[in-house]
């Protein structure tokens, strides 16, 4: 059994958010370089001739230079197991980064120092404030000017509304940078601007040593010494319960392009970061360390491999050992299943895996047997909460523009849906499909990947609304009442549940005021 629980306590499995262009995917790939999973960073901006960065693999991101899925990598680093989730940043995804942060157990928030905190950062905390997810902020592009470092963290303070406790310090910035001060372990790490070398640290236990001054000028060091006083005086210790409580967020300073602290970031990272922890069931609380395995499906993604069109769905085990071929049980369809080619990733290079353990994110090949919340375990009926689908904000109709090619439109539609990308409704009242998301770009994503991987067409039809809602009633009346009066607005969602489209927040106010007996939901998780 203990080797069972050493396997669990060497897991950290975490996420990385940012706003777009924050500079998250090179960081992710700097980490991968550190574990050795790549050998070459990509230049994820450069044109020409370009190694994409690893963890964009779609077609459609590689065009846009932005994430736009997220992608699940493994690596091994100094004894640990590594399990990152790059998100997209771009707020049209935002709901794919909120059902990813239910899979993890800390999170790494990317800050550009010159931007600061910017509005899809602060909607990002809020769900790691709600899950207590304990949080390290890492202030990128340090190489270029930015805003005072002293400013920033005021700034991370209030616009995250949690405690912030320096671990780094940096030395000037943009042209004059010259390194950091890493105060978790002590010691000065020098910045020499290069994208493949890491770069020389010196060991400095007592800052105020004449040693300083051999490696950086005299009036730097009695700057960094003001710095580093105001800093013990103003911040608290380091204390890691409040850092795994969610309440102190600790920060480091870098340059994730130049690779430039990010091995500090990771070191300190192994360190403290929680490994995985106890899930909250409807039914109870499951321990990472119990026997049994027990797991839930946070995504579903399509096509992976463009070769077979086939769909992967990601599950986050929450306890015990996953075997390859041992038979599990589907919890919503009450049926057992094995899997015989349980798969994990390095980003798009993915292999077979014969066991996974609590924390690890495993791919099952899905032929259209799973949605977003499912669970598997090893025959208890589990059910894993806080999956949320989110009242979609934009609408249009979705119409074939090529009649030979309906069943493909049909099954990428269905395919698409599954991922959770957007929500599909059909209208009651004349049959039409509507497609409803939470931002403009995932209308382009979806037209472009029917035809690049369905080979089929659509086209959009406008359709304005404002809001669609799920309703329900325990007064059967009222409710076959309301959905008489609103007739043309009447939806069913892919489950069949009512939904009512409301073409304005006024109508939907004067609804809700009107018709008492009906409770109106913004998310399909009631």
């Amino acid at each position: 059994m203990s080797t069972y629980s050493q396997e669990i306590q060497r897991r950290r499995t975490f996420a990385i958010i940012s706003h777009p262009d924050a500079g998250k995917t090179t960081l992710t790939e700097k980490l991968l370089l550190f574990g050795g999973a790549i050998h070459v960073a990509g230049a994820v901006k450069s044109n020409k001739i370009r190694k994409t960065a690893t963890s964009d693999w779609m077609e459609i991101e590689k065009q846009r230079g932005i994430s736009v899925a997220t992608s699940v990598m493994a690596f091994d680093y100094e004894e640990h197991k590594i399990n990152i989730l790059d998100t997209p940043g771009h707020q049209d995804f935002a709901e794919d980064t909120f059902r990813t942060l239910t899979a993890v157990d800390s999170v790494i928030i990317v800050v550009d120092a010159a931007k600061g905190v910017e509005a899809q950062t602060r909607k990002l905390m809020e769900v790691c404030r709600m899950r207590k997810t304990p949080v390290i902020v890492f202030v990128n592009k340090m190489d270029r000017e930015g805003k005072d470092p002293f400013d920033l963290m005021d700034e991370i303070e209030e616009e995250l509304q949690i405690k912030v406790r320096p671990l780094s310090w940096p030395i000037e910035m943009g042209q004059r940078f010259k390194g950091v001060y890493n105060l978790y372990e002590e010691k000065l790490d020098l910045y020499t601007p290069s994208k493949q070398v890491v770069t020389e640290s010196v060991e400095i236990k007592d800052i105020n040593s004449p040693e300083l001054e051999k490696h950086i000028e005299p009036a730097l060091a009695d700057k960094l010494r003001a710095n580093i006083e105001l800093i013990e005086g103003v911040y608290p210790t380091f204390d890691v319960e409040a850092y795994l409580a969610g309440d102190l967020a600790p920060i480091f300073f870098g340059s994730a392009l130049n690779n430039f602290g990010v091995k500090e970031l990771l070191d300190c990272f192994i360190r403290i970061a929680p490994s995985p922890r106890p899930v909250q069931a409807l039914e109870r609380k499951v321990d990472p360390e119990e026997d049994t395995f027990s797991g839930f499906i946070f995504k579903i993604h399509a096509n992976m491999d463009p070769n077979h069109r086939s769909c992967i769905a990601f599950v986050k085990i929450c306890s015990g050992r996953f075997e390859r071929n041992a038979n599990y049980k589907h919890v919503r369809f009450g049926k057992m299943m094995r899997f015989s080619s349980p798969t994990a990733f390095m980003a798009q290079k993915k292999e077979v895996v014969d066991e996974a353990f609590a924390g690890d994110i495993v791919g099952l090949p899905d032929t259209g047997n799973f949605k977003i919340g499912d669970s598997l375990t090893a025959g208890e009926d589990l059910h894993f909460k806080g999956l949320p689908s989110f009242s979609p904000e934009m609408f249009k109709y979705i119409e074939n523009a090529d009649p030979m090619k309906t069943k493909q439109l049909n099954k990428g539609v269905d395919q698409l849906m599954d991922e959770g990308v957007a929500q599909l409704f059909t209208n009651q009242f004349n049959g039409r499909k509507i497609i409803g998301t939470v931002g403009q770009l995932q209308f382009e994503v979806i037209q472009y990947r029917l035809l690049h991987e369905y080979g089929a067409q659509c086209k959009w039809e406008p359709l304005s609304l404002y809001k669609a809602c799920w309703i329900e009633s325990e007064n059967a009346d009222a409710l076959a009442n309301f959905k008489k009066r609103k007739a043309q607005y009447m939806a069913l969602d892919r489950e069949g549940r009512d939904v009512y489209l409301a073409d304005s927040s006024y109508v939907l106010t004067m609804a809700q005021q009107d018709f008492p007996d009906i409770k109106f939901h913004f998310t399909s998780e009631f």
